[in-house]
């Protein structure tokens, strides 16, 4: 698959494809912890991202299969047994096809379009220091379609595990997405989720973060989490940074330029 992580397309024994992003991957093994934190976030507050799961490789199957390794800039280098962290690929029909693009004149038709502004308010609370990212599938509507929004590795300022904050970061590269932003009032309900966020959701989800992936870093990532919940009532004045940069994104907002 595309990008720096050197993630891998496969098919796991539930019989689904998953995108597998390796421990040993070229960006740094945060990553997985990044995305797993971030895609139960996404989940949580309903807005469209793949499901995940941890995703088992054993020696004897890279053994077999020596093709599954990462390139490094001299030499390939082996995939490490354990487990890895796997988005799962649309499970779509045969002839639907999935899009990581689309044209502003087909945006309109993105049935869950202001999903975006809830994707918004999870990139500036945990700092997602990358573009947002997402694919498109065809809706049950007639000539719609769903954008499900992946690739959440940049959060927490990536492998820095720093809060990067700048209006730049987390913006998705079509600006037209947010044309529907008017006023505070189109950001919720994931703008008042978050606010209030509620410790214990966030608590089980570091629960569920494989030992594995953080040994020797537990307290790190404890600390993050602990900046993570400081910030939650910070947001709205992260999106309101938007509205006075020269990046600002929201053509047609008619709302108050202060954060509510």
């Amino acid at each position: 698959m595309r990008g720096g992580a050197q993630a891998h397309l496969q098919e796991c024994d539930d019989g689904h494809l998953y995108v597998v992003k390796f421990r040993n991957n070229p960006q740094h093994q945060r990553i997985l912890v990044n995305e797993w934190i971030a895609s139960h976030l996404l989940a949580h507050l309903q807005i469209s991202t793949p499901p995940i799961a941890l995703v088992n490789i054993s020696a004897e199957f890279l053994a077999r299969n020596p093709q599954v390794c990462i390139e490094g800039p001299t030499r390939r280098l082996a995939v490490e047994p354990g487990q890895h962290f796997g988005s799962r690929f649309p499970d779509n029909p045969p002839g639907n096809m999935i899009y990581d693009f689309i044209p502003d004149s087909l945006l309109s038709k993105v049935v869950n379009q202001t999903e975006f502004l809830g994707a918004m308010v999870v990139d500036k609370w945990t700092g997602n220091a990358d573009m947002r990212q997402a694919i498109f599938t065809r809706s049950l509507r007639p000539g719609g379609y769903v954008a499900s929004m992946i690739d959440h590795g940049y959060a927490f300022g990536g492998p820095q595990w720093k809060f990067l904050d700048s209006p730049l970061y987390g913006l998705y590269f079509r600006r037209s997405v947010y044309d529907i932003a008017r006023s505070w009032d189109d950001f919720q309900p994931w703008l008042d989720q978050v606010v209030c966020f509620s410790r214990g959701v966030l608590d089980q989800v570091r629960s569920e973060v494989p030992p594995e992936w953080i040994f020797g870093e537990e307290a790190l990532l404890d600390s993050l989490l602990e900046k993570l919940l400081s910030r939650c009532k910070r947001v709205p004045d992260l999106i309101d940074d938007l509205l006075h940069a020269d990046v600002n994104p929201f053509l047609g907002w008619q709302g108050r330029h202060a954060a509510q």
